[in-house]
């Protein structure tokens, strides 16, 4: 496993990191047998970086990986580092630009769900605190952001950071050049290539820590599906694939497979290859559901890296989906 540095922090972090959102039980029927053995086993590999959220499994996975922490602690392994997330109360998801900071933030609310996080995970101090989400509007109020630099002072947190609003990445570019992030968590994969333009660029000119989410574009990047693939009823992925959203990525995903060719025959390890390519990225985090899912996710990391031939014959790929002529 190689690690990077995070940002100012002067963490060292491997540069795979445990993605614990499908631990949680998001993602269709998950064990917690086999979250536990993929945790344990990602951390014999030499991952120490976990990511994880309030609202993954409503505290589902926190507590698991509270549970691994204390069990790996008892036998003295190494430094594990966590980051968790706190969801704005409850309304509008993402928060409306009408939405008021003091509304969705209130310092309150803020210290009850740190409490809240510091029982599960089990641990005196959270090493990456993450506002779970953000809008552009609340940039020229940051209120929230100061509510977490009294907990950081306070010892309850070390790093203070915000998980990137899907529609508007770039809305967190002005907070860190002002100073406010320690961290960010970004969407950048194969099909989202937008932040290559201001926001890596922003981070690492700023220093801040730069996690990397979606790096398999929920699955579809590992070159496993077809377009009849189907999920379980209660898979949040039947939603992000509605319609004919599944069809139409999957026709760009053998676009992809023919651009990466013989060079990287491997599509899942050439995506996080492509997500771990910008220096400014500190980790690349993929879901892990089992030990077998572990061990090829960590297993990237001492592969060699994507060439910049490889990378520039993906850059045609960048999809913009979200655009009101649906990106074909």
């Amino acid at each position: 496993m190689k690690y990077r540095p995070f940002g100012r922090l002067g963490w060292q972090v491997s540069e795979i990191g445990f993605g614990a959102w499908a631990i949680g039980g998001s993602w269709g029927t998950q064990s917690d047998a086999d979250s536990l053995a993929a945790l344990h086993r990602a951390l014999d590999l030499g991952c120490n970086f976990i990511d994880t959220a309030a609202g993954y499994g409503n505290g589902r996975s926190e507590r698991l990986i509270g549970q691994v922490l204390k069990e790996r602690a008892a036998r003295g392994a190494g430094r594990v580092y966590v980051a968790t997330k706190i969801p704005p109360a409850p309304g509008n998801w993402p928060p409306s630009a009408y939405d008021r900071i003091e509304d969705r933030y209130p310092e309150a609310y803020l210290r009850a769900q740190l409490e809240e996080r510091l029982r599960n995970l089990g641990v005196e101090a959270i090493d990456l605190i993450q506002l779970h989400t953000w809008t552009r509007a609340w940039n020229r109020n940051p209120l929230a952001l100061d509510i977490l630099r009294k907990f950081q002072r306070e010892g309850k947190i070390l790093g203070i950071g915000i998980s990137t609003p899907e529609h508007d990445q770039n809305s967190l570019v002005e907070l860190m050049r002002n100073g406010w992030l320690d961290a960010v968590q970004v969407i950048y994969n194969i099909f989202e290539q937008e932040p290559q333009a201001e926001f890596l660029p922003a981070a690492k000119e700023h220093k801040v820590g730069v996690i990397v989410r979606v790096a398999f574009d929920e699955g579809s990047l590992t070159g496993k599906w077809t377009p009849d693939t189907t999920f379980e009823p209660d898979d949040f992925r039947n939603n992000y694939f509605a319609g004919d959203r599944m069809a139409r990525t999957m026709a760009r995903v053998a676009k992809v497979k023919e651009a990466l060719g013989q060079d990287e025959p491997d599509m899942a390890a050439a995506a996080l290859k492509f997500a771990l390519k910008p220096a400014a990225v500190s980790t690349v985090i993929p879901g892990m559901r089992n030990t077998r899912q572990a061990e090829m996710n960590c297993g990237v990391s001492d592969l060699p890296p994507m060439t910049d031939e490889v990378e520039a014959r993906l850059r045609p790929s960048n999809w913009l989906r979200g655009f009101w002529y649906g990106g074909k």
